[in-house]
């Protein structure tokens, strides 16, 4: 593996630093991880980042399909990991920017024929031509979820308001490794529910995580539209939903975003925080 290094796009001559690898997880299935990979890169790449996206759901594989790029993969993750092919013959360019590529999974293996060993030292490689390194980890805390950990070094935590996705993201935030400080994303979140007290607010959600908030993604029919036509919804300026994924792209990249800091009363939600960290 020590030669895919040089299989990729050069980074520029001025680049010293690598990229950066970050795991997008929560436990749950249905939260939003590949939707919010998808998105991350896509504004990433739109201020200029080089990206690449590693699909690590293997046996499924749905990220292709949200940036509509599944008719153009030809070679898969395992096909680099196990040597069959280049690194750079198995990366997808994206059709809408030189500065995103994606490596998709494998539909037809299972998720502990993946290599850990080998899934790091791709990751390695990656974040030298890379910027950003972005890895779609699969539902469950099983082999791929570490794999997908494996290699990354920074986490951004998924999480619906919703006590079973709670539960499920606060389990996986146990299980990162020490040395990873998790920011949270809370998808799917409907305003006028947390009003009436018939959804968990933000503010509920992290009294129970109790992480760096990066973003809040409302629930908007745009997002379905878009995954269905295969186009970024952080790439359409008229939607709410594509201004909350460029503003988490530029907290990511390190410019000074105000941080969303949502205030909805969540009524007879407000003693759950509570009531699940003294089961815990």
């Amino acid at each position: 593996m020590s030669e895919l290094a040089s299989e990729l796009p050069a980074a520029p001559p001025s680049a010293r630093a690598r990229g950066r690898s970050i795991v997008i997880t929560s436990g749950k299935g249905g939260v939003g991880k590949t939707t919010t990979t998808a998105n991350l890169g896509a504004a990433l790449a739109a201020r200029g980042a080089r990206v690449a996206m590693i699909d690590a759901d293997v046996g499924l594989r749905n990220l292709d399909i949200v940036l509509g790029l599944e008719s153009r993969v030809r070679h898969h993750l395992l096909d680099v990991l196990e040597e069959r092919v280049d690194l750079d013959a198995a990366l997808v360019r994206d059709k809408r920017s030189e500065n995103l590529f994606l490596l998709a999974a494998a539909q037809t293996r299972e998720k502990e024929d993946v290599d850990t060993e080998r899934m790091v030292m791709l990751v390695r490689a990656l974040r030298e031509r890379f910027d950003f390194v972005l890895i779609d980890s699969p539902a469950g805390i099983e082999a791929g979820f570490r794999n997908a950990v494996a290699g990354a070094d920074e986490a951004i935590i998924v999480c619906m308001p919703e006590v079973s996705s709670v539960r499920d993201a606060d389990r996986v935030v146990g299980l990162l490794p020490n040395t990873m400080r998790p920011q949270l994303i809370v998808n799917r979140v409907r305003p006028a529910l947390v009003r009436k007290g018939k959804m968990l607010s933000v503010d509920d959600v992290n009294g129970i995580l109790r992480l760096p908030l990066l973003g809040v993604i409302v629930d908007e029919p745009a997002v379905i539209v878009a995954a269905n036509r295969g186009e970024p919804v952080a790439l359409d300026d008229a939607t709410q939903t594509g201004a909350a994924f460029r503003a988490i792209a530029a907290r990511v990249a390190g410019e000074d975003v105000p941080a969303p800091s949502p205030r909805m009363d969540s009524g007879v939600f407000a003693k759950l925080g509570s009531f699940l960290r003294g089961r815990r």
